[in-house]
């Protein structure tokens, strides 16, 4: 497992809210590590949403104009 440290420029609070929604949702899974939580994505949630996206991908191929 590969792990990534990555800042964002935004307060901690706010990613910890953006966090707290992605993992409710399925999206990510995270692990208490002292004072700190480590996040990782949910592989099967990723396969899901990609396969969601794919579908919605072909059908607006299909479609013959946006309107």
């Amino acid at each position: 497992m590969e792990i990534l440290s990555i800042s964002f420029p935004l307060a901690q609070p706010t990613i910890s809210q953006h966090f707290k929604e992605l993992k409710n949702a399925g999206i990510i899974r995270g692990n208490i590590e002292g004072s700190s939580v480590c996040y990782c994505v949910d592989e099967k949630a990723m396969e899901k949403l990609q396969t969601y996206f794919a579908d919605i991908s072909i059908k607006l191929e299909n479609k013959n104009s946006c309107c």
